[in-house]
């Protein structure tokens, strides 16, 4: 039961994590290609999907470990 809840819970934070880390580049890359040529759309969406992609498969590696810590510490 546990290692269910493990990886359903580990792929929801990884899911979570990816998109507000994708949010915050795209906010911080429209603000920086505001008023400035030398950056498109397109390298905001490309850019924006990169990290998101990186950040799951990195954030796949960190969360099971952590949640199941978290699980462990929690079931008497």
């Amino acid at each position: 039961m546990l290692e269910k809840k493990l990886g359903y819970y580990s792929v929801l934070a990884s899911l979570i994590t990816s998109i507000v880390a994708a949010a915050i580049f795209y906010i911080a890359a429209a603000q920086k290609a505001h008023g400035n040529a030398m950056y498109t759309a397109a390298d905001i969406y490309g850019g924006t999907a990169f990290v998101c992609l990186l950040s799951i498969i990195v954030s796949a590696s960190i969360w099971p470990n952590a949640m199941e810590r978290y699980m462990r510490r929690r079931k008497p």
